[in-house]
């Protein structure tokens, strides 16, 4: 029985030491992604710890933190930019490391790649002379192209994905521009009155009939 308590206790001791050196291993790395010509923050940059699943991401200032431990590599892309890669050093005396990281573009050349509509100038020849151009095309053109018909559109046709991500970056825009502040209210633009009350001389708020 002595014996088996002798046990558990230097287990539990040994146990205790491997925990304490993986903690004192543990190192809080923090920093910048920058470029390496101009010194800008990369926004949203990749930073993975190589040979694991752990990493994060910097923010839009290009700032980043993680835990990893000594001897284990960073490494850091973005998009544009070659893949950079840092060793943590394993002489580092406490547990925090403050890093910028410098980044150089990668240009990538794509081949060229020529669309044609037909195969060949043959067929194009060939489609062009077999055409259809007669007038009932023409009207129909033009209907479909109408003032009316086009503000119609316009108003009842849904955004796509590329105007909704441009709605959603320029609400971002809007939404660091005014980044520890309160932004302005047109209740007290005294230019968005000045329009508000011209637009309603001119009858702008009325209802319009149907059949106008």
């Amino acid at each position: 029985m002595k014996q088996l308590t002798t046990l558990f206790v230097l287990l539990f001791i040994v146990s205790s030491l491997f925990g304490q050196r993986g903690e004192l291993d543990l190192v809080q790395v923090s920093g910048l992604v920058m470029t390496g010509d101009s010194l800008m923050s990369i926004p949203y940059a990749s930073v993975a710890v190589k040979g694991t699943s752990r990493g994060t991401y910097a923010n839009y200032n290009g700032f980043f933190t993680i835990v990893a431990q000594r001897g284990e590599t960073l490494q850091f892309s973005s998009l544009g930019y070659k893949l950079k890669e840092y060793v943590i050093p394993d002489t580092i005396i406490g547990n925090s490391l403050t890093l910028v990281q410098l980044m150089t573009s990668d240009a990538i050349n794509l081949p060229t790649t020529v669309i044609f509509p037909w195969p060949s100038r043959d067929h194009f020849k060939i489609e062009f002379l077999a055409m259809d151009v007669r007038n009932e095309l023409e009207e129909r053109a033009k209907e479909n192209l109408a003032k009316r018909r086009m503000s119609v559109l316009r108003e009842n046709m849904e955004m796509d994905g590329n105007e909704n991500g441009d709605y959603y970056l320029r609400q971002q825009a809007q939404k660091y521009y005014y980044a520890g502040q309160t932004p302005p209210m047109n209740i007290f633009n005294a230019f968005a009155w000045a329009k508000f009350i011209q637009a309603w001389k001119n009858g702008d708020f009325k209802k319009k009939k149907k059949d106008e």
